[in-house]
């Protein structure tokens, strides 16, 4: 039998931060956890193509920080900061609580495991050939200074009638090494014939490898300093 665990919540709480720091009471606990769901299911439908894999959530007694790591920050920054303003309004209108977000800017989106799953899921929604789209997706996190990628496709591919596994690993994928820098993504590609799911692991290197701790858990290889707007 497989042992399998999600890379990320392995290394959550030792390699890893947690994405939503707060703490609660038993009997508030629940409430805030859907708070924090809601946030995060209306701004990734919303700006689905504003490429954000990571939504981080922290609390005040006063105030909700939400923090979007977006690979294109200007189609949620709008013109002036209008577009910001207003999603700040959508979102306190959604929980009652007051919000202030911030956006940070992803300059290697090649090495977010969930944008390179995205984007192989929109391929095969567009009836791509799996096969030759799991291989440029490899080649291009692998130029971008990944140390080891794998993608793994399940469902019916190539519109086949029965259902079947596709996996290729480029490079290494220490998954149990937990100074391993490994992201991970999951998305479903909706096709005529069914859902795809595509699963993408990929190898960002050692955490002390880098020069700079943020850098590490980002997954920046390159010493480019990050924008960040706020509000």
């Amino acid at each position: 039998m497989g042992q399998k665990v999600n890379p990320i919540g392995f290394r959550t709480g030792i390699m890893l931060d947690w994405k939503s720091r707060w703490y609660a009471s038993k009997k508030d606990f629940a409430e805030l956890l859907m708070e924090d769901k809601k946030i995060r299911d209306y701004v990734t439908k919303k700006y689905k193509f504003a490429g954000i894999p990571k939504v981080e959530i922290e609390r005040t007694r006063d105030e909700v920080r939400v923090l979007l790591h977006a690979a294109r920050p200007g189609v949620i920054i709008g013109r002036k900061g209008q577009q910001v303003e207003q999603l700040q309004d959508e979102l306190q209108n959604l929980i009652g609580r007051r919000v202030n977000i911030k956006i940070e800017e992803i300059s290697r989106p090649e090495l977010q495991a969930h944008l390179v799953a995205e984007d192989i899921a929109e391929q095969l929604s567009k009836r791509a050939s799996f096969r030759r789209t799991m291989k440029r997706a490899m080649e291009t996190t692998m130029e971008a200074g990944a140390k080891g990628i794998k993608i793994e496709l399940a469902g019916r591919l190539g519109g086949a009638e029965m259902a079947r596994r596709e996996k290729q690993i480029s490079g290494s994928i220490p998954l149990s090494t937990l100074r391993a820098n490994i992201d991970y993504g999951f998305v479903e590609a909706m096709t005529a014939q069914g859902h795809i799911g595509v699963k993408v692991w990929i190898n960002q290197g050692m955490f002390e490898d880098d020069t700079d701790g943020a850098d590490a858990q980002e997954g920046q290889t390159s010493k480019k300093p990050k924008r960040s707007y706020k509000r």
